[in-house]
């Protein structure tokens, strides 16, 4: 089994920052993309960022210039810097490794964090 563990949510006030982690821990061989979605009451869950094994980034529309994803291979650990955050980035945060293989010949698989919370309030 691969666990996936958040950290570094909290409260913050409008026009803050935050820096979320999330690290991939188990057995594992390789990690194709992780990334980052997040679900705010009576609302689906939806991207905010994802990342290849190689770097290449996709964000929601509505998030370029203000997060931004990055990853460290080695450590199986991705990373959300949210900047300028809004009352409307007020979620759950979840962390996501797709196609995460625990051996070279396993199939791959997706596994979710357990989220953490992100709240944007003066």
């Amino acid at each position: 089994q691969v666990q996936l563990g958040e950290s570094g949510g909290g409260l913050v006030q409008p026009g803050g920052s935050l820096r979320l982690s999330c690290s991939a821990s188990g057995t594992i061989f390789s990690i194709d993309d992780m990334g980052w979605y997040r679900q705010a009451p009576g609302n689906e869950r939806e991207l905010v960022a994802s990342i290849t094994s190689f770097g290449t980034t996709d964000y929601a529309d509505s998030l370029k210039g203000r997060f931004t994803i990055s990853r460290d291979n080695a450590k199986n650990t991705v990373y959300l810097q949210m900047n300028r955050l809004k009352p409307e980035d007020t979620a759950v945060y979840y962390c996501k490794a797709e196609g995460a293989r625990q051996r070279f010949y396993s199939l791959p698989r997706d596994y979710w964090g357990q989220g953490t919370q992100v709240t944007v309030s003066s």
